[in-house]
């Protein structure tokens, strides 16, 4: 057995990402309640580190505050990103939110065996 992977092989990140997208958290991150709260959260932590832009905490909590403005704005998960799944929570909510079983790529859920 080979321990040496070529990209594109499926492995851990693709095993963990698909756990991830599949998780409760993941349905309502991706939810449009969820977009509209990483908005929410991202204008506060733009907005909170622009009252305090003179500190340190203050130009961070901006710095910070771009992630889940944008990821509400562009509608994209980074985690899912991060994790080796898709980034766009459109493919996100269609491929593992649209049924119980994820969709491939003729869009039929794949079949144990």
């Amino acid at each position: 057995m080979s321990t040496n992977k070529t990209f594109g092989e499926q492995g851990a990140f693709t095993r963990i990402s698909e756990a991830f997208n599949r998780s409760g958290f993941s349905r309502f991150i991706n939810s449009p309640a969820g977009r509209a709260f990483r908005l929410i959260a991202g204008a506060t932590f733009v907005v909170g580190g622009y009252v305090f832009r003179h500190g340190t905490l203050g130009l961070l909590s901006m710095a910070w505050g771009v992630l889940p403005l944008s990821a509400g704005a562009f509608d994209l998960c980074y985690i899912s990103a991060v994790l080796g799944g898709p980034l766009s929570g459109a493919r996100i909510r269609a491929r593992y939110h649209a049924g119980d079983e994820p969709k491939t790529a003729g869009g039929r859920a794949p079949t144990a065996g």
